[in-house]
């Protein structure tokens, strides 16, 4: 029972309320005037302007854009400052543009009961509808941001793996460094590792840059080395200037490579399981050769996410950012062909009807059987049925095969 008239109306008006709310003809008018016309804005939270972490958001502290014109970038970086608790980001429309969407559907008369159900409305739409329908914008924007940012980062990922490969190429690939020193490896045209040292080249004595030099020649000339690959990260400029100070023969290129990643590759099951005898170092330094021979070869080998191909890369969905990134990874692969005679397992794997077991198969057959002789042989390999084989085919190569069709 209901004990007196005011109570009786106030709850006469919360169910009028929620009825209002849960219309789901006038939250679609409503969504669309959000989409339409609403304003993303965004403040610094109370007593944090001050703080040293707050000054990367400093942009947004008094900041209000169109929501429909704002774009995924500033989109992310504010959820990313209220997310560190810096920022109050509010997706909002006026209160009379939404009430004067309901108003009509539930006001027939001017009378006492039309002024109730008015400030049912009211209540309504402040109270309940508006929060709700400012999630959903949120939500919108944060999805419409995440497929922009994942576009970006799948382009940028694709011209990484599709930059053109220097080839086979005896090199000398160099991960500079300072304290360190900078950690030097020789590869053969297959990118196997011959030697690794460590040069003290650009933080060292004039003694040590002295040695150095001599120790860059001797290696130039006893490998006969054909290209230079320098890794883009602490003391690269410095390197490179070393270099090149030495004048080496204009048919020597000395080339800067992104070494993105390189630390992660390095500290895998992947470079373990190959170089299980060397140091962390020593891998990266051969990453960042392999890198410049052939870049999708070699990325492959590296979780797409470690390489950093774009900014709030950690911000947006991360499933879809994978899904995004290893369909990249097979759209470029298989674009490009695979040499089934040095391809990787890592490589092999991302071949259109192959996986990681069929990848090691073949790795495990031409190891054991030397190299194929055609693309007819694969039918040999360990559980790579018909089917398999008809997918694969078109995307395998075989230098120098028994079949001019198959190279």
């Amino acid at each position: 029972e209901v004990p007196t008239t005011v109570e009786a109306l106030a709850g006469a008006r919360d169910i009028i309320a929620e009825r209002v709310a849960d219309d789901a003809t006038l939250r679609g008018r409503v969504r669309r005037i959000y989409e339409e016309d609403a304003t993303v804005s965004s403040k610094i939270m109370y007593g944090k302007d001050e703080e040293a972490d707050a000054q990367k958001f400093r942009d947004y502290f008094e900041w209000s854009e169109s929501f429909k014109d704002i774009p995924s970038h500033r989109m992310l970086a504010i959820r990313r400052g209220e997310k560190e608790g810096f920022l109050l980001m509010r997706v909002e429309v006026p209160l009379e543009r939404v009430v004067s969407q309901a108003l009509p559907d539930y006001v027939k008369s001017n009378g006492p009961a039309g002024k109730h159900v008015t400030q049912a409305v009211e209540d309504g739409c402040k109270r309940l509808l508006m929060p709700s329908m400012e999630t959903e914008a949120r939500l919108l924007a944060k999805k419409r941001a995440d497929e922009t940012a994942i576009t970006v980062f799948a382009d940028n990922f694709r011209e990484l793996l599709l930059a053109s490969p220097l080839g086979e190429k005896r090199l000398l690939a160099i991960d500079p460094g300072f304290r360190t020193g900078c950690k030097t490896v020789v590869l053969d045209r297959s990118g196997k590792l011959l030697h690794h040292t460590v040069l003290h080249c650009t933080a060292g004595s004039d003694r040590q840059a002295y040695d150095a030099a001599v120790e860059v020649m001797a290696l130039i000339k006893k490998h006969d080395i054909e290209a230079i690959a320098i890794g883009n990260g602490t003391a690269s400029r410095e390197t490179e200037a070393f270099i090149k100070k030495l004048k080496l023969p204009s048919s020597i290129p000395v080339v800067m490579v992104n070494e993105s990643g390189a630390s992660i590759y390095s500290a895998s099951d992947v470079a373990r399981e190959e170089f299980p005898n060397e140091d962390v170092t020593v891998r990266g330094a051969v990453s960042i050769g392999r890198r410049l021979m052939d870049p999708l070869a070699e990325l492959v080998k590296i979780d797409a996410k470690a390489i950093g191909v774009g900014q709030y890369q950690h911000d947006v969905d991360q499933r879809a950012l994978k899904a995004s990134l290893d369909d990249t990874v097979v759209s470029c692969v298989n674009a490009v062909g695979v040499e089934i005679n040095t391809a990787s397992k890592q490589l092999l794997s991302y071949v259109s009807g192959l996986n990681a077991s069929l990848a090691e198969n073949i790795v495990a057959w031409r190891n054991e059987n030397g190299a194929f002789t055609s693309r007819d042989q694969l039918k040999k390999v360990p559980r790579l049925g018909e089917k398999a084989f008809e997918q694969a085919a078109g995307f395998l190569r075989v230098r120098g095969g028994a079949h001019p069709l198959d190279s």
